[in-house]
């Protein structure tokens, strides 16, 4: 880790961005069908609903996720207008997720008028999964889940307990935040999920799997149930810029499974190593593959499974 990493402005971080991509408001910008390990311990189907809404107030350097959202609120009903138009093109699920790239809490996102509305679309669902920032987990929350009348689980990111990097992700939350947010959630019988990065800017490779296995052991002892750990990705102009300055580099598979390892052997509650777009990772043709494989039976089975073996293994 750098010495003096330097600390980026909300100015600096919208600078480096690239265009947004455009946007329907009335047509969520992706949807999907995915399998997952449950609460149950049985892999189930989930729909995953990625809304397009109202741009997050916090700029993380590390977040690539604005590039899907608008500038401007969207009015009441464009969102269950967006969720009919994603269930009535997916297959029956059990459980969905509303991804909406920032707080599903955030008035600005998603309009509180709506909830009822986005309740009726989705309460025949076993868990509903949402994400959130500690500083929209207010009593917005729990009224929600009152409206659902089926399990509600709440997305947060953690990102890591490494203070001083926390800090200088621009994140605006504390560690204390963060437990204040899981204390809060679990007292309203709302299920909690971190999401931990996986060698953020500022550390070196085996810096970001002590600090991301670090991270999972935290979350589990303020009251989060699963983790879910994302690889660090390039792709949001901020950090190119720190990568051309030597101040980041995306984590190797090989560190994606010794986290993922670590987790589920610590048996204190899921852990899911997020392998969207991780061909990205690979640096072998060989074993890359079957690194994800493994890595996709680990997510699934909440178990370790025997490592992969290759000549290029110093490298991955």
């Amino acid at each position: 880790m750098s010495d003096q990493p330097p600390r980026w402005t909300d100015q600096q971080i919208l600078a480096a961005r690239p265009p947004k991509h455009s946007t329907d408001p009335g047509r969520p910008y992706a949807f999907l069908v995915e399998s997952e390990r449950a609460a149950s311990g049985q892999v189930e189907q989930v729909s995953t609903i990625f809304l397009t809404n109202h741009e997050c107030p916090y700029r993380c350097l590390m977040c690539d996720l604005w590039q899907h959202t608008t500038d401007e609120r969207l009015p009441p009903g464009a969102i269950p207008e967006q969720i009919d138009f994603a269930l009535t093109r997916l297959p029956p699920a059990r459980h969905v997720k509303l991804y909406n790239s920032g707080n599903f809490f955030d008035r600005q996102a998603i309009p509180p008028e709506d909830y009822a509305a986005i309740a009726d679309r989705i309460r025949r669902f076993r868990t509903v999964t949402v994400e959130n920032h500690p500083r929209f987990c207010t009593s917005e929350c729990p009224r929600f889940r009152d409206l659902l009348g089926t399990d509600l689980d709440i997305g947060i990111g953690l990102e890591t307990v490494h203070r001083e990097i926390l800090d200088r992700l621009n994140k605006q939350m504390t560690l204390e935040d963060f437990e204040r947010a899981v204390g809060f959630l679990r007292h309203h019988a709302i299920g909690v999920r971190a999401f931990i990065l996986l060698r953020p800017p500022f550390m070196e490779e085996q810096e970001g799997v002590e600090w991301a296995v670090r991270s999972i052991e935290y979350a589990f002892s303020v009251g989060v149930q699963c983790c879910s750990v994302i690889p660090t990705r390039a792709g949001n102009g901020a950090l190119e810029r720190l990568q051309t300055s030597g101040l980041f580099d995306p984590p190797t598979l090989l560190s994606m499974e010794t986290v993922l390892d670590a987790g589920i052997l610590m048996d204190r509650g899921r852990v899911f190593m997020d392998l969207w777009d991780i061909e990205r990772f690979y640096r072998c043709g060989r074993c890359g593959p079957l690194r994800r494989e493994r890595m996709h039976r680990m997510n699934l089975s909440q178990r370790t499974v025997p490592a992969v073996r290759c000549d290029c293994e110093v490298h991955q």
